[in-house]
């Protein structure tokens, strides 16, 4: 049975409305629009509009269109559908987006954070297909996470569920979520970027020279600097990511142990350097978690790509 749907992507520099085709356990991207996040009036403006825009395009109503689906960044409250100040989105205080949506389309709409969309997204249309118990690693600029528990999406008390990158994992370690150590600190783009710096900082000190960073270039150091020079084989790149894989390792053991998940989806930088990062991963995972629990759960990249912020609005749709 086909189904359309419409998403709506909220993010701190852009937005986009989607226009998607539902076909079973397939979803096409039909027509996408993209524009800058500016001032919350004008933002939420150019939202309403912009779903306006393509319903008339595509001659859709509130009878053949399934619903509207949202995904932003947190704080918010899925079960009223009001998003609450989001650090990205300045002046986004308790806006009731879901019923503004749904006032100006007549259609439905849900609402649910970044992370816990792409876990449905991935669930539904991606590599957890087909699975019961599911959790979605971010692993990008930030580590978020979204738990798929019996079924069905797991958002916590009030939307606080999967928050693993605020799991201190050391004493010392690069920050994360604001915690020194954290989970976020070693698994995420900027935890790589930053011990990178410091075991390059240490380097320099010790009057030593390294061939892809001076002094003068360190604090343009980034995950993907490192991980290309990892490809080449420069020992301090290969030390930096085994050192995040070594702490994605603990952080997965823990989730392993607490969550007994089918699958867990890893995506951006893992699915990218996953041949940086699982051998010593998957050591840790070996003498740290359950057995029992470790050797049901399957570890892998997730299967959306780039697309994934496009899929995670539509797939909000399907609830």
């Amino acid at each position: 049975m086909n189904e359309n749907l419409l998403g709506i992507d909220i993010g701190g520099t852009k937005c986009a409305i989607i226009y998607g085709k539902r076909d079973g356990d397939s979803v096409e991207i039909t027509d996408k629009v993209k524009f800058a996040t500016t001032g919350v009036d004008e933002t939420i403006a150019n939202i309403l509009g912009g779903v306006e825009a393509m319903m008339a395009k595509h001659a859709l109503t509130p009878g053949n269109t399934r619903a509207v689906g949202i995904s932003c960044g947190g704080p918010l409250s899925s079960e009223r559908g009001v998003v609450m100040s989001p650090p990205n989105l300045p002046g986004w205080d308790n806006i009731p987006i879901c019923r503004l949506v749904s006032e100006r389309t007549g259609v439905k709409a849900n609402l649910q954070n970044d992370a816990n969309a792409c876990a449905i997204a991935e669930w539904k249309f991606g590599a957890g297909r087909g699975t019961r118990n599911m959790v979605f690693l971010t692993f990008g600029t930030g580590l978020g996470a979204g738990i798929i528990a019996n079924g069905q999406i797991y958002a916590g008390t009030n939307d606080n569920g999967g928050e693993v990158g605020h799991i201190r994992l050391s004493e010392w370690g690069p920050v994360g979520y604001g915690k020194a150590g954290s989970f976020e600190g070693f698994a995420s783009g900027g935890g790589i970027a930053q011990l990178a710096k410091t075991m390059l900082a240490e380097k320099f000190q010790m009057g030593e020279k390294v061939s892809w960073c001076t002094p003068q270039t360190l604090s343009q150091v980034t995950a993907k600097l490192v991980a290309e020079q990892a490809a080449q084989g420069d020992p301090l790149a290969l030390k930096v990511y085994e050192t995040s894989a070594r702490y994605l390792g603990r952080g997965l053991s823990i989730i392993i142990d607490i969550l007994n998940p089918e699958v867990i989806v890893i995506g951006s930088i893992f699915a990218r350097c996953e041949d940086l990062l699982r051998p010593e991963m998957q050591r840790v995972i070996d003498a740290e978690a359950l057995p029992g629990a470790a050797r049901v759960c399957r570890v892998v990249p997730a299967a959306l790509g780039e697309a994934i912020g496009d899929y995670a609005s539509l797939s909000v749709a399907c609830l």
